[in-house]
């Protein structure tokens, strides 16, 4: 490893320059908010990413990194300020063992609606999983209008180019930090899972990564009229044309207030049906450049067989969004099948749920269909569709419960990382952990190292003919069948199309999913 000690303080070189870390009690070193791209700021504002400039001397990188521009003030992670310009950063965090550089590394997408989030979550904090033997890297990256939305003349998905840019990073710097570059695990929850996703179909990552891990895959991709449709509207709230122009005459923080208008008024004024129940107006889009098509479509066409995967959402993944107040309210039988009708779901998935859960009320049926729809069963169908592509994957769900607390989304996180204690995951796991929860957590933890380092998470792949999930719950796991599942049965011939006005999916777009109409794109916050 091509490093120097000054203390507790350890020197790297870079291709940009050489770049402070600082070690920790625990034998790892982390070297936080390292550029890996240029400000996507003044001229190249809404563009590609483009190299960082080289620097001179050693810069200190012991703390992370300015945030994307977003309203959202989460528990325990920075916030963004205007004039904090320098965001397209990597974290890195290094056992000291790492001296030859072959460990495996394990890169991490932080979700939030594609709005919002940052790597400075505490949950994210990446020094256990180094200590189980991982080079762990995670990335800030455009989100919001700056990141999705769409700007006429200019790219698309400019988030998901800073990732793919944030990848081409680790495969030129990572052997500096004793990871190898040729193992490389891209990872991550929710919108960052999405991105996943994405990027697992996208030329600009080709080689870049060689295993997935995805937990809580949302259903959500915008076709491109869609996206200029909400630009339309946001422009619109500022006074502005929806061109490249005017888009660039309002800063960050203009966009990013207009952006949070347009989405509370979503219930009274949708974009499209769906936003009437759930208000995320930011998605990847379908562009035929940079996201060439939905994922699930093009797994299941062998776009990326040579990419290991491994997928897991929780049982009840809205149940969150509810307790956070991102979901519109549905108490009657009337306002679920207005639900259904936004989703263009089948009225015999509202049958099925609601001979399957006979003594929950309506909204319990509610946020049962609605988690499926947005994470649960998408999540499963890539597993599935990859495996019949002839790539290896593999699937988990997340049961664990406790009294007064559901397997939620985003309370699988602090598990898979390690950090049960860490600020704000007592709200995500339902109060402060006990002896059951941490060896769950060593469990999941474990299955993701092995997983990067290997390829195997110590239960059987899924394959054409059967999908066997790992049930992580206490006090222990099971192992079983997927077609055991009554909601599953409830899905088949229930195809997923982009939310498109007026367009029938192609037969090409709705492989594997032969009978009944294909449902709008759900979108959520993640």
């Amino acid at each position: 490893m091509n490093e120097q000690s000054c203390g507790v303080e350890t020197v790297f070189e870079t291709t940009s320059g050489r770049v402070r870390g600082k070690g920790s009690s625990g034998g790892v070193t982390a070297v936080l908010g390292i550029p890996y791209a240029a400000a996507p700021f003044g001229a190249l504002r809404f563009r590609e990413p483009q190299p960082e400039p080289t620097w001179a001397g050693v810069q200190d990188c012991t703390a992370f990194g300015p945030i994307a521009p977003q309203s959202a003030e989460l528990p325990g992670a920075p916030v963004w300020r205007p004039g904090g310009e320098d965001i397209l950063s990597v974290n890195v965090w290094a056992p000291e063992r790492a001296d030859d550089g072959t460990l495996p590394v394990f890169f991490w997408i932080h979700g939030g609606a594609y709005t919002f989030g940052s790597s400075a979550q505490p949950d994210f904090d990446g020094t256990a999983l180094a200590r189980a033997g991982l080079v762990v890297v995670s990335c800030n990256y455009r989100v919001g209008f700056e990141g999705f939305g769409h700007v006429p003349g200019l790219p698309d998905n400019r988030g998901l180019l800073d990732q793919a840019a944030a990848l081409r990073w680790v495969q030129d710097n990572i052997a500096a930090f004793g990871g190898d570059p040729g193992n490389v695990t891209v990872a991550g929850h929710s919108a960052g899972a999405g991105s996943v996703a994405c990027l697992m179909v996208m030329k600009q990552t080709r080689g870049l990564f060689r295993r997935a891990i995805a937990h809580s895959v949302p259903s959500a991709f915008y076709a491109v009229e869609l996206a200029a449709a909400v630009t339309e509207r946001i422009a619109a709230e500022v006074g502005v044309a929806p061109s490249a122009e005017g888009l660039l005459s309002v800063p960050p923080e203009g966009l990013v207030a207009a952006s949070d208008k347009v989405a509370a008024r979503c219930g009274t004024d949708p974009v499209a049906a769906i936003h009437a129940f759930d208000p995320v107006i930011f998605q990847p889009v379908v562009d035929g450049e940079v996201l060439p098509a939905d994922p699930l479509p093009a797994l299941a066409a062998g776009a990326a067989r040579e990419v290991e995967l491994l997928v897991c959402h929780t049982l009840e993944e809205y149940w969150f969004l509810h307790a956070v107040g991102a979901v519109r309210e549905v108490t009657t039988e009337a306002e679920l099948a207005d639900f259904a009708e936004a989703l263009h779901l089948p009225a015999r998935l509202v049958d099925g749920y609601r001979a399957s859960m006979p003594d929950a009320p309506v909204f319990d049926r509610y946020l049962a269909m609605f988690g499926d729809a947005a994470f649960g069963e998408y999540t499963t169908r890539l597993a599935e569709h990859h495996a019949s592509a002839g790539g290896r994957a593999y699937l988990a769900r997340f049961a664990r419960r406790r009294e007064g607390v559901r397997p939620w989304h985003t309370a699988d996180i602090p598990f898979a990382f390690g950090n049960l204690d860490a600020v704000g995951a007592d709200f995500l796991i339902g109060g402060a952990p006990d002896d059951h929860d941490r060896a769950l957590s060593h469990r999941m933890l474990r299955s993701w190292v092995g997983f990067a380092a290997t390829g195997d998470p110590g239960w059987p792949a899924v394959t054409a003919d059967n999908t066997p999930v790992r049930s992580w719950s206490v006090p222990g796991d099971h192992l079983g069948n997927d077609d055991t599942s009554d909601f599953r049965a409830l899905w088949r011939g229930v195809g997923f199309d982009l939310e498109r006005p007026g367009r029938t999916a192609t037969t090409e777009e709705r492989v594997g999913h032969e009978d009944g109409p294909a449902p709008a794109r759900a979108t959520r916050p993640s």
